[in-house]
């Protein structure tokens, strides 16, 4: 019996029971030595204690120095064996972690994940073995990567080996230049990152290796941080587009100054909404359809909204453009409340479907698939408006009009009618904005006064009537305000630009596509 109990005694307690119990002791450094132990273990228990310390589901009971795992589904197993408990004790609390604890548990995370048979999973630990260089986890990276199949996580495990030994005291130089020539070979802010922390106790060789590393991402880094506000400038262009085009012809046509046209474009988000809700409620398969359901349906409501305004209001004024103007910022007020006591004032939830969400990257460059769907999304209205201005008989009126109304009108056609469709089809097509914008921005009220003002400096600067000039002038002052919100700041930014534009317009008063027409000209 005594030999029995005496063969027994190691299975029972041993380094690995032992570092268990340290997490009970609620000592960071006690902790972080637990950590070290039970990564290099082997035991199949280490990942689910590690996994369970970092999203703060470990618990340790001070008075048994019992550690128990609490599942995601509320099942608790002692964290030791993994035998299943009743319950955690009343006196047991979740292990406590520093900023330092975390990146250890991240390390340690991520040398037991280097051999998941998932690709996914086994790139995402080399990364975060990369970003902590922990010298304890360098046996796992050499033999995953010695076995590593796949060439991106091949890459990746390299890279992580590549930083630890860069850390290591004890790596040669040889080993070292080695090291920063695969870390520039990464080129991106963690590679920097990395760099920029060497110690400065290095030999000379590696010093200005790193040095040269750090000047070569830098320079890099910069031209793809161009590139990305290339793409926000696209972004925000055909975003501008899209509010602007509307009023361009409304403006153009009509002579109108119509201050409501932002709210055009709110009716719109708040039709998404509606038919968002709707199949939430009863037809929830249909969700990532629901835009194709919502761009018909705003574009009717909001144009037929545009042509009763038309006809009831502005039809009395023309010709008399302050009186247009008061009466038309009057009843965007009056549209912006009544959508308040509809709908409340609080913002409102506009989900994007599957096919809209997430992101990719090119290189360095992210693009998001909302931004990059509402640029073609753009770009088609405009070319289908501009087909329609040339190929319909619509079209050849409202340009006839544009042009000069008085021989329009002694041609033949009615000026008035006219009037009524272009109002109401630059109304649809805020609309149709409404839509789009409700995927990138909040759904308000005042979701409309956000792009009122922006959309009249689009259609000023490009050419009051002239849809390729309302194209350059959105792209052209989307792209100026990225590229100065860096330098200037968001509300210095848009002061310049809006200087800029008026010294412009001082230059060029018809902006930089003028209408020609004796009407126009003169």
């Amino acid at each position: 019996m005594a030999l029995i109990v005496c063969m027994a005694l190691p299975a029972v307690a041993g380094p690995f029971e032992d570092a268990v119990a340290q997490f009970a002791n609620d000592s960071f450094s006690d902790t972080e030595e637990a950590v070290g132990v039970i990564a290099t273990s082997g035991n199949p228990q280490a990942a689910p204690i590690i996994a369970a310390l970092q999203d703060g589901r470990l618990m340790a009971d001070a008075e048994s120095k019992k550690v128990f795992i609490k599942a995601a589904d509320g099942k608790v197993s002692d964290a030791a064996t993994g035998a299943p408990v009743a319950e955690v004790p009343a006196g047991a609390s979740a292990v406590r972690l520093n900023n330092r604890l975390r990146r250890a548990v991240e390390a340690a995370m991520g040398g037991l994940t280097l051999l998941s048979p998932d690709v996914a999973t086994r790139i995402q630990a080399a990364q975060a073995v990369f970003k902590s260089h922990d010298a304890a986890v360098l046996p796992t990276v050499e033999s995953a990567l010695q076995k590593e199949p796949n060439s991106t996580a091949k890459r990746a495990l390299a890279q992580a080996k590549a930083a630890i030994v860069l850390f290591k005291d004890d790596a040669s130089e040889a080993d070292k230049l080695d090291a920063i020539s695969v870390i520039r070979a990464r080129g991106d802010q963690d590679a920097l990152a990395i760099l920029t922390s060497l110690p400065p106790d290095q030999p000379q060789s590696v010093v200005r290796a790193a040095a040269s590393a750090i000047g070569s991402i830098q320079s890099t880094l910069a031209i793809w941080a161009t590139v990305q506000n290339a793409w926000y400038g696209l972004s925000l262009g055909s975003v501008l587009l899209l509010a602007a085009i509307g009023l361009a012809i409304t403006f153009g046509v009509m002579g109108v100054i119509n201050m409501a046209h932002g709210e055009m474009v709110m009716i719109g988000a708040y039709v998404t909404f509606v038919v968002q809700e709707i199949i939430r409620t009863s037809y929830p398969a249909l969700f990532d359809y629901s835009l194709f359901i919502a761009v018909p349906l705003a574009f009717l409501v909001a144009g037929l909204i545009g042509v009763l305004i038309e006809r009831t209001i502005i039809r009395f004024l023309y010709g008399r453009p302050l009186e247009t103007l008061l009466a038309t910022w009057g009843l965007s007020l009056i549209i912006q409340q009544a959508v308040r006591t509809v709908f409340g004032p609080t913002n409102r939830e506009v989900g994007n479907p599957s096919w809209m969400s997430g992101a990719f990257d090119i290189g360095y460059l992210t693009i998001t698939y909302n931004r990059l769907w509402i640029v073609v999304f753009t770009l088609a209205v405009f070319f289908i408006l501009l087909a329609m201005l040339r190929f319909t008989s619509l079209g050849l009126e409202m340009r006839a009009v544009t042009q000069n109304r008085r021989m329009a009108a002694s041609m033949g056609i009615a000026t008035s009618r006219v009037d009524a469709l272009t109002f109401g089809l630059g109304s649809g097509i805020a609309g149709i904005a409404g839509v789009a914008l409700s995927q990138i921005d909040n759904v308000s009220p005042n979701l409309g006064q956000s792009y009122i003002i922006d959309s009249f400096m689009v259609v000023v600067f490009g050419g009051v009537g002239n849809l390729w000039g309302t194209l350059v002038g959105a792209l052209t002052l989307g792209m100026a305000n990225k590229f100065l919100e860096p330098v200037a700041g968001a509300v210095l930014g848009k002061i310049a630009i809006l200087v800029l534009i008026i010294l412009f317009i001082q230059k060029r008063p018809r902006g930089l596509f003028a209408l020609k027409g004796r009407s126009v000209e003169a």
